[in-house]
């Protein structure tokens, strides 16, 4: 089920950052930061009586001047109504109703969404007795609230659960919800549009008419050579507005609400412009919500010197996507349909590798071997023992290394045991996640009991036979 988007709109100053930080910081559900992976801040999972949303702040601009702030302010709303199934419109009670507050109602007004008006920084009598004055915006209900200290806080977020849709329930679900979803995302102009318009165009590609086949307007099943795949909310299915495709940072908040319905993400670049800081972003947020990642260089027919240009392309994903060096990497173009559907070749060997799973013992020999081969650091002057690792879930794969000390557990001696795993059993074009975690025996202060096999921990130093 798509996770709904809610955007916290307003001027500039009305208090949407501290409404969007008051919001998670009670219920909240970040994707945790993984090194080297940079994106802007100004979106998050966050999930309020059990349904779980994505929650967009608007601000993090300062205008210079008041032509400017009009202008930024029309731009910013245009995008966050765009995007958003929900809004809530924050004004300011301090300053009261003013021109600015009517011009943003009457657009969210022609939107047609559902709108939550909220006045922020009713702190007191003064600012209660001009509340009256904001329903000159011709509207039922108003919420007053103080986002930094909470009174009315709860009242509004009651007002959000009602709109929220229920979350999903245990009926068995239609074919579109078992089938491989593949987010196709990136930024603005790098050829989104004319990658799905040339798959929709393959003669062996098809857009079922089956009742039933198509969650919503974004999603859409295809079929090739007889395997089925859904398509996730791209630019070529849903037209976007001019406005959109200018403002880079709303690439990344697009990507997130896609990548929250998909299995695998079809990360676009374009090939003439090589790698920037905003694929860094789009990249590192496919890695965070645990995809499976391919890097698709677009517009290919237009590098000249290809050979040179892919080693250095290459060498720019070793350098700036380190965190995501095991995404798959192909070439095309979308204009001429070169290798387009080589894709599928490779979207069925990340779902694959994704939901791989590694015997346990085979994978303790491994472990064993890249425990030996490297000695972990000390942690306050004493040995971090890694007694044994175990596989507990996938899509991602996801490990368990059960020490002594998960507190003296390095990211760098993490990311020796990943790139062992790797060698070893694979994990093509999907994220890996292992943590650390303190045995049991030990949490309950027993003594430490052997392993079935009579092994013992593994502290680094090949274990004596």
């Amino acid at each position: 089920m798509s996770r709904p988007v809610v955007s916290i709109v307003g001027r500039p100053n009305v208090g949407k950052s501290t409404l969007f930080n008051r919001i998670l910081g009670r219920n909240f559900a970040i994707v945790e930061d993984q090194p080297g992976v940079t994106r802007d801040r100004n979106y998050a999972e966050a999930e309020w009586e059990g349904k779980r949303f994505l929650l967009v702040d608007t601000g993090g601009f300062e205008p210079e001047t008041e032509d400017s702030m009009y202008i930024k302010m029309r731009e910013q709303t245009t995008l966050a109504v765009e995007e958003a199934d929900i809004i809530i419109f924050l004004m300011d009670g301090r300053e009261g109703l003013l021109p600015a507050d009517i011009e943003v109602s009457q657009r969210l007004r022609a939107s047609g969404k559902p709108v939550i008006y909220a006045v922020n920084k009713v702190d007191g009598e003064k600012q209660e007795g001009q509340l009256p004055d904001f329903y000159r915006l011709g509207i039922g209900t108003l919420f007053s609230v103080s986002a930094k200290h909470g009174p009315g806080f709860s009242d509004l977020m009651d007002e959000l659960g009602r709109l929220l849709p229920a979350g999903p329930r245990d009926e068995e679900e239609p074919e579109a919800d078992i089938l491989p979803r593949i987010a196709i995302i990136g930024r603005p102009n790098v050829g989104k549009s004319s990658f799905v318009n040339a798959l929709i165009g393959e003669d062996r590609m098809i857009v079922s008419p089956a009742a039933g086949t198509t969650r919503d307007a974004v999603d859409s099943l295809y079929t090739y050579y007889g395997k089925k795949y859904v398509l996730v909310d791209t630019a070529g299915i849903r037209s976007r507005g001019k406005i959109s495709q200018g403002v880079e940072k709303y690439s990344v908040m697009r990507a997130m609400k896609t990548l929250s319905r998909a299995d695998v993400a079809l990360v676009l670049i374009d090939a003439a412009e090589g790698i920037t800081e905003q694929d860094e972003r789009i990249v590192g947020l496919a890695h965070e919500e645990g995809k499976g990642i391919i890097i698709v260089l677009n517009k290919w027919d237009l590098v000249p010197d290809k050979e040179q240009a892919y080693k250095q392309f290459m060498a720019d994903v070793q350098q700036r996507l380190k965190f995501a060096d095991y995404a798959s990497v192909i070439t095309i173009s979308a204009q001429t349909r070169q290798r387009i559907t080589k894709v599928f070749e490779e979207i069925d060997r990340v779902i694959v590798e994704r939901e791989k799973r590694v015997p346990t013992a085979e994978l303790n020999r491994v472990f064993e071997q890249l425990a030996a081969r490297h000695e972990p650091p000390l942690y306050r002057s004493k040995r971090v023992k890694y007694y044994y690792i175990t596989q507990v879930s996938i899509k991602p794969p996801t490990f368990v290394v059960f020490v002594n000390y998960p507190e003296g557990v390095h990211f760098s001696y993490i990311r020796y045991i990943e790139n062992n795993l790797r060698e070893a059993f694979g994990f093509h074009g999907s994220p890996v996640r292992i943590y650390a975690k303190r045995r049991r025996d030990q949490e309950e202060g027993k003594p430490t009991r052997p392993r079935p096999t009579g092994e013992e921990g593994l502290t680094g130093s090949r274990k004596r036979r």
